[in-house]
């Protein structure tokens, strides 16, 4: 009896290849940056340098969560993310669901096109096309709003509307990529439960409630869970293009606040440490997410 002996694999290098370029982007653009932390620790000074700047220690984050709009940053922050994170699971659930009971395939792929079309799209043109229908007084939702007999609103002029019309036009855009997630992982739902379920008398929504969302429950779970690791990433392309100085107690958020006193008003290493402490905890944050869709969805990255 003799031993096969399994042949050694032959590392791909071809594989490899394709793979260099990506890699070295995300070196030159990713990790090569990551030495400007050190600004987080110093007081920059131009005209010395980043080395020869002098050491302040934990000076700015003591500054950071001493000062009051660096707080309400932080604040403003949470709760925008937070009910983008909450809606952005709720609303695409439900349109799959209501959108998987549409037997006209025809119509089907129409309404999947159409709210799947907003993803596409740049902030710079959806910024613009919100602050024209928008506008307080020739926008067009305003002039419905009037001819209802209610007072015009001023959507990205008033602090609570400005959060409002953010976490809502942030469903409207991104709600269609969710929706084709759970379409997918319903498409994959065995069709003799459903056979079976009508066979022993259940009705459309004794289906739903017992075959169609039980199924959907693992991938609910890891979109939720990788959605906690953007708590503190409320979307500057989002934010920057919508806000003005009127809203900024109540919508600036980490992000739009870094660039405006970093490059603004040139408090380079202040920025420094209020980024450096959102990434720490995003980075707590994706760790944590992806040990609870790990251990709740069997989720892994290999």
């Amino acid at each position: 009896m003799t031993l096969q002996t399994r042949p050694k694999r032959r590392p791909l290098w071809s594989f490899h290849l394709m793979l260099l370029p990506a890699v070295l982007v995300t070196l030159l653009f990713q990790y090569l940056p990551m030495a400007g932390i050190v600004l987080a620790f110093k007081e920059f000074k131009p005209w010395l340098g980043i080395l020869d700047s002098p050491w302040v220690g934990w000076m700015h984050f003591d500054d950071m969560f001493s000062r009051s709009d660096s707080k309400q940053v932080i604040w403003n922050t949470f709760i925008i993310s937070f009910f983008k994170i909450m809606f952005i699971i709720i609303v695409p659930v439900i349109f799959a669901l209501l959108l998987n009971e549409v037997r006209l395939s025809f119509f089907k792929r129409t309404v999947q096109t159409f709210v799947y079309l907003p993803h596409f799209l740049s902030w710079v043109i959806l910024g613009a096309i919100l602050i024209d229908i928008l506008s307080p007084e020739s926008g067009f939702v305003n002039q419905v709003i009037t001819w209802l007999g209610f007072d015009p609103v001023f959507f990205l002029g008033d602090g609570d509307w400005f959060r409002f019309t953010a976490v809502a036009s942030h469903i409207w855009k991104e709600f269609g990529f969710g929706t084709i997630i759970y379409l997918a992982a319903l498409a994959g739902v065995n069709p003799s439960l459903y056979e079976a379920a009508e066979v022993d008398g259940a009705n459309r929504w004794k289906q739903t409630l017992h075959i169609t969302l039980p199924a959907l429950v693992p991938i609910i779970v890891v979109c939720t869970t990788l959605e906690l690791s953007n708590i503190l990433n409320a979307g500057f392309d989002q934010i920057f293009n919508l806000y003005n100085p009127l809203v900024y107690e109540k919508g600036d958020v980490i992000d739009t606040f870094v660039y405006r006193v970093g490059i603004l008003n040139q408090q380079m290493s202040f920025a420094t440490a209020v980024g450096l402490f959102k990434s720490v905890i995003s980075f707590a944050l994706v760790v944590a997410a992806y040990r609870i869709s790990y251990k709740y969805a069997n989720y892994r990255i290999f």
